[in-house]
């Protein structure tokens, strides 16, 4: 998905893929391999005795161990190390994938690959329980999450931060998600902005490397917006600018109207794939049924991407950023 995603807006795509499934994990049964680490720096050696490693931007999502963390983290200090004589000719987006809803997916010893990593890359894409994870500060509230983004600009010197899915409990309120991120000043100060979004009553796979995949396109975009800001280093704007309009803020406006509308015309085509399954197969209750309903509802809530380009080349922003 992160694929096809950037490359509809443009960008022309080296994919190294640390996993060859059949199907996401959203269906509970798959078939497949994981990368080795060794496979991962094979590929990017086979890219550079090619030289056809003149990267500007990095995207780097899910790792299936400790040892791929760190052969990533490889690449990307290569890729960085060529670009030092030119500020903000390479950028790295890195999403620290470990786990959600208070649980690892992932073995324990990825977590602390991952905090010697963080502190190399400029934007980091954590959820709600990676940013407690990479922080140590539990996030129960917009206090602490504040806290938390602070302790990653201030002990991991990250320059841009966007944390996902954040949903506060808040009984008799309509159901919504919230992104928070912050780009800091040159003193590692947060500037945080948020904005929230209406929940839509349906589970996703794949909607974090599509947000990560959107975020890497529009980031640049709104860079380039800003004079002489691509030509700095870790494209970190001016501490004169505010919260909310910062170009991550700008870009996750446009990211956020993308993946709203597409995962709302899934929603809609989901729903109708539903009915007329339960109106030709009727009610069953057999543990076989039990498991075929639960493969035909992920199949059915499959993302509509290839088919919503409008929504991605044309998003329309109906959610602006707040300072927080």
């Amino acid at each position: 998905m992160a694929t096809f995603a950037m490359q509809s807006l443009g960008c022309e795509v080296a994919a190294l893929n640390t996993v060859q499934f059949s199907n996401h994990l959203g269906y509970g049964q798959a078939k497949g391999t994981r990368a080795t680490a060794q496979e991962i720096t094979d590929l990017y050696q086979g890219l550079k005795d090619s030289y056809l490693d003149d990267f500007q931007m990095m995207l780097s999502g899910y790792l299936p161990g400790a040892a791929s963390v760190e052969a990533v983290g490889t690449i990307a200090r290569d890729l960085k190390c060529k670009s030092t004589m030119k500020p903000g000719s390479f950028f790295w987006v890195l999403d620290p994938v470990m786990g959600d809803n208070g649980k690892l997916y992932v073995a324990e010893d990825v977590v602390p690959a991952y905090k010697d990593l963080i502190k190399d890359a400029d934007l980091i894409l954590p959820n709600q329980f990676e940013a407690e994870t990479l922080s140590g500060v539990k996030i129960v509230d917009m206090d602490s999450l504040k806290q938390a983004i602070t302790t990653l600009h201030e002990q991991y010197r990250i320059p841009h931060i966007m944390i996902t899915s954040i949903a506060f409990p808040t009984p008799g309120a309509t159901p919504s998600l919230s992104v928070v991120g912050s780009t800091m000043t040159s003193g590692a100060t947060p500037r945080i902005f948020g904005i929230t979004i209406p929940a839509i009553d349906c589970f996703f796979s794949g909607t974090g490397d599509m947000f990560a995949a959107l975020m890497l396109v529009r980031f640049r975009e709104a860079v380039n917006n800003t004079p002489g800001l691509i030509e700095t280093d870790s494209w970190v704007s001016g501490d004169e600018i505010e919260a909310t309009e910062l170009p991550l803020a700008k870009a996750t406006e446009k990211v956020l109207a993308s993946m709203h509308d597409v995962l709302t015309r899934t929603k809609k085509q989901r729903d109708e794939e539903l009915e007329k399954y339960h109106s030709q197969v009727g009610a069953r209750d057999t543990e076989a049924d039990v498991k075929k309903l639960k493969l035909v509802t992920s199949k059915a809530a499959e993302v509509r991407l290839v088919r919503n380009l409008d929504c991605l080349k044309f998003p329309e922003v109906k959610f602006k950023a707040e300072k927080v």
